[in-house]
């Protein structure tokens, strides 16, 4: 995309609303947001979108296991999300004899769907504010353990007030950094079978280079379906359960929209952190951040020389690449986002007129607030730094195997014969899972190059790692021959030598394990605080809460909306268009269409490759009802909706409330929106419905699934 060169219009540190700003509570959007709604296209009432009593679109919006979201499209519990989203699962389904992830799948019946090991949906009941109650329980002379202490008692008794006898799953959430509080009803399915997925050249055309670039041509989606037993409610995987009747599914709209017309989104976006000072923000872009993208990039290259050379290995590992991938360009595109658009220098200026309103009488309270958030991160600098170095050694699986199965295997030991008998499934089970898909030669380059990285780039890193880096002189050669060993001389090495000690167990040999030492060591300096540390954590918690506490003050007038933390949430906004892009052939660059995915078409390339069945439709123009009225059939689409991760998979709806699309990602300009919101950059990229509709009906010939879906012409 061309970069776009605009004024950046946000001038104080608080959040200045635009008509497309907010992730807003459902209970809210009548107070807050539906005369501006209404103004925008919405056609539904408040209730229609969110209602305790009766059925509304909350029904139809689903967290799909806990990192997504996705949307019952059908009365037969049909779930439809992003193939990103399934992607783990249907790799976890694939086997190098019957690939699915890159050959595709679609169910003929309900006996042909399957089932992943573990896969859930949550179901959103209802919420309510608890803040009263909660903040009842604190006051200012506790310090930080003993509020959270107090906090954590409330919470304990509120979610099983709630819970109607484990029926539902309780949450209570903290916004506003502590200000506020509420809980969430949650209902749990845990039999969601895949039913039809496309190509991976189809749900992941583009790859890593078209990864938050538009414009984008990527089927990002899959279908799958929440099982229940046969009155409806959460059951275990079992061949007598049937397809749940859900209490609302979505009506699928293929007549398309107009640029401006209106746009909601429904999900559970995961993290925003617009209330981050600018010290944080400085800390992010010199520090952690650049940390991250190293480390990313150093696993990634390991990995991706084992998985192109044996596609069963690339299957075991496509999902933990994709994510680290993602976070690596997302990482990356943040650090240039904020640096480019200043926003550490915009916060503070906020953070100075704050100051000044909390010199006036009356607000003295807040006066030191911005020194000692200052002052915790001029302090955590480098150990930010440290930690992200440290997050990514620890993403590698041998790293924290032994260690994960170390507390087990320990009190397995310390057991007598009869127990340890009793005890025995459980801990096979556990080995068993944790050994599968590990490809022994990969993990051990991984973890010998960031060991590497780790102890020529961090500061005060952990005992045993400087200990054997002093003795390598830090070198790749060093690393690599104490890997080796380490490995060598370890019960973990292989499934088949920790099950062969298990056999003629010895404590002894088991504390003295190379790998679980180094495992040990590393987990331990990851969470370990000193005192200094501890109370620089306890200052910057109780000054971030008053800083959030006093700007609201400061500014009453203002409508304010929580920081997302993977709650549910709508957010509304606009189709929109971007100037005009000579690599996009569409008439108004707000969507794509197949002739620009053609376009793009690299035969035997792993990101831009397609199946020829699908260029075949394109060239006979076989596009079925789905094709626009001007003829092409589109692709993906842009709105103004205010998003973030975790609302991968989340409906796009229009003013009735149909289902228009899928949101899959964001713009590389606008990286800088987790921490700072800009309307001129903000954009949500979407996979048309009709593309989805397209593929499945024309593409894979998979009728009965369109026959399923509520369709609106």
């Amino acid at each position: 995309m061309k970069k776009l060169i605009i004024c950046f219009l946000l001038a104080t540190f608080i959040m200045p609303l635009h008509a497309n700003e907010g992730m807003w509570f459902l209970m809210h959007i009548e107070r807050l947001n539906y005369r501006d709604m209404q103004k925008m296209g919405l056609q539904l009432t408040p209730e229609e979108i969110y209602s305790i009593n009766n059925s509304s679109l909350k029904d139809a919006i689903v967290q799909f296991n806990r990192g997504c979201t996705a949307e019952i499209i059908s009365d037969s519990g049909l779930v439809l999300t992003n193939h990103h989203c399934g992607y783990s699962k249907i790799a976890e389904l694939s086997t190098s004899e019957n690939d699915y992830l890159t050959d595709g799948y679609w169910a003929k019946n309900n006996q042909e769907e399957l089932k992943p090991k573990s896969l859930s949906v949550r179901f959103f009941v209802r919420m309510d504010d608890v803040s009263k109650r909660i903040l009842g329980q604190v006051n200012d002379s506790m310090t930080e353990a003993e509020r959270e202490a107090a906090i954590n008692r409330e919470i304990a008794k509120i979610e099983k007030e709630n819970n109607e006898g484990g029926k539902y799953t309780v949450s209570v959430k903290s916004f506003y950094q502590g200000n506020e509080f509420y809980y969430f009803v949650y209902q749990d399915y845990n039999d969601v079978r895949l039913v039809g997925t496309p190509p991976a050249s189809i749900g992941k055309f583009g790859g890593d280079t078209d990864n938050w670039e538009w414009p984008r041509h990527t089927g990002d989606f899959s279908l799958f379906r929440v099982y229940a037993d046969k009155d409806g409610n959460p059951a275990e995987y079992s061949t007598d359960n049937v397809p749940l009747k859900p209490k609302h599914h979505l009506t699928t709209n293929i007549k398309g929209f107009e640029e401006d017309d209106f746009a909601m989104i429904m999900g559970y976006p995961g993290r925003t952190n617009r209330w981050m000072p600018a010290g944080g923000i400085e800390q992010n872009v010199e520090y952690a951040y650049p940390a991250w993208v190293e480390a990313s990039k150093t696993s990634m290259d390991v990995m991706k020389e084992y998985m192109d050379k044996d596609q069963q290995v690339n299957l075991d590992y496509a999902s933990s690449y994709a994510s680290i991938a993602n976070y690596w360009k997302n990482r990356q595109g943040m650090i240039d986002a904020l640096k480019q658009h200043k926003t550490a220098k915009t916060k503070r200026k906020g953070e100075k007129a704050f100051k000044r309103w909390a010199s006036k009488k009356g607000n003295e309270k807040y006066a030191d607030v911005i020194s000692v958030i200052n002052n915790y991160y001029k302090n955590t600098n480098e150990i930010s730094r440290h930690n992200n170095y440290l997050s990514l050694l620890l993403r590698t699986k041998v790293a924290t195997l032994p260690y994960r199965l170390g507390k087990t295997i320990d009190f397995y030991l310390q057991q007598n014969e009869a127990k340890q008998a009793e005890l025995k499934p459980e801990l096979d089970a556990q080995i068993n899972d944790l050994y599968e898909g590990l490809h022994l030669p990969l993990e051990k380059d991984v973890l010998a190059a960031q060991l590497k990285l780790y102890s020529t780039k961090a500061e005060n890193i952990a005992p045993m790692v400087a200990k054997v880096a002093k003795a390598n002189n830090k070198s790749e050669a060093g690393w690599n021959d104490y890997v080796n060993t380490a490995f060598e001389n370890s019960i973990f090495e292989t499934k088949e030598k920790l099950e062969a000690f298990l056999e003629n167990p010895d404590a002894e040999v088991f504390k003295n394990d190379p790998l679980f030492q180094l495992s040990t060591d590393l987990l331990n300096r990851y969470r370990a605080k000193t005192e200094e540390e501890k109370q620089l954590d306890d200052d910057f918690e109780r000054a971030y809460r008053m800083m959030v506490q006093g700007m609201r003050l400061q500014n009453p007038d203002e409508k304010y909306y929580p920081d997302a933390n993977s709650t549910l949430r709508l957010t509304y906004g606009k189709v929109i268009a971007l100037p005009a892009d000579e690599r996009n052939d569409a008439d108004k660059n707000y969507y794509t269409t197949l002739k620009g995915t053609v376009a793009k078409y690299q035969p035997g390339d792993d990101e831009f490759d397609m199946p020829k069945e699908l260029i075949k439709l394109y060239e006979e123009k076989d596009f079925g009802q789905y094709a626009d009225e001007d003829g092409y059939l589109p692709v993906n689409f842009l709105t103004d909706n205010d998003i973030t991760g975790g609302n991968s998979g989340s409906p796009v709806l229009n003013g009735k409330g149909e289902l228009i699309g899928l949101a899959f990602d964001g713009n590389i300009e606008a990286m800088a929106g987790d921490v700072i919101f800009d309307d001129q950059l903000q954009r949500t990229i979407n996979v048309d419905i009709r593309y989805v509709l397209f593929l499945i009906d024309k593409f894979a010939g998979a009728t009965h699934i369109i026959d399923e879906l509520t369709l609106s012409k």
